[in-house]
């Protein structure tokens, strides 16, 4: 019997640790969708990949006897928890999602909030601007539609011919960014603008204290909808939702 966690995320990360120091018992595997060719080392078993729509899912979950799964999904994945809501209720598999408080404006901030990304390169409007991208690789094409700006772009991977306008720099590094760091970034390239996923977390909020600092405009693009499924806020609750649900048995029998 095993736990599947839809992973991809820091989250994901965190309770792979977690599971591995305290209950060395679970057999977990962690699913990727496969976007990030260099993940995060991981304790447990990998799959990469999707599954192929809803009924690959409830496949996969009959084939696997899977007892239970964890949507520890980006934020901004806006199809897999939905086939994960789908699939566990259509095969009686209890479900539990691991969703991160969001960032809110806070004192100082100049926020635009959008939609989407094509509304936040709408936004940027038609005078050059040097404008820091922080919204990952696979969103950048949507830009090309504004080529006059200067691009600052930084994502965990390379992004190949995604953004080809005829200024773009390309940063290539993965998180935590701490907030002195970013505002010395942003001084270096001359940032007028900041874009970002709402995506919340303490790993990538150091930005937004650099923006506040240098009183730059953000355009904060809206997480999309989710399922309306039991959620927690920390992997720490993962454990006692296991035991609440009769799925593993602690030490003392709780």
């Amino acid at each position: 019997m095993t736990v599947l966690i839809l992973g991809g995320t820091s989250e994901a990360a965190a309770l792979d640790q977690h599971l591995a120091e305290q209950a060395p018992d679970i057999r977990a595997i962690i699913s990727l969708a496969g976007h990030t060719v260099d993940p995060r080392p991981s304790n447990l078993p990998v799959r990469v990949g999707g599954f192929g729509g809803v009924e690959g899912l409830r496949q996969y979950l009959r084939d696997e006897n899977i007892i239970a799964v964890i949507d520890a999904t980006h934020p901004f994945a806006a199809i897999m928890p939905f086939n994960a809501e789908h699939a566990c209720k259509a095969e009686g598999v209890p479900l539990l999602a691991i969703r991160r408080e969001p960032w809110h404006e806070q004192p100082g901030d100049r926020w635009q909030e959008v939609r989407d990304i094509e509304a936040a390169a709408g936004v940027l409007g038609p005078k050059p601007r040097r404008v820091f991208l922080t919204i990952g690789r696979l969103d950048l094409p949507v830009f090309a539609e504004a080529p006059q700006h200067h691009y600052l772009v930084r994502a965990i991977e390379p992004i190949g011919d995604r953004l080809p306008v005829p200024h773009v720099t390309v940063i290539q590094q993965r998180g935590p960014f701490h907030a002195d760091d970013e505002e010395d970034l942003m001084r270096r390239e001359g940032i007028e603008i900041l874009v970002s996923k709402n995506s919340g977390g303490e790993a990538t909020a150091g930005k937004l204290v650099a923006a506040r600092r240098l009183g730059l405009p953000v355009v904060m693009v809206a997480r999309p909808p989710k399922p309306d499924v039991e959620t927690v806020a920390h992997v720490h609750q993962v454990l006692p939702w296991l035991v609440a649900e009769g799925l593993f048995v602690t030490e003392r029998g709780v």
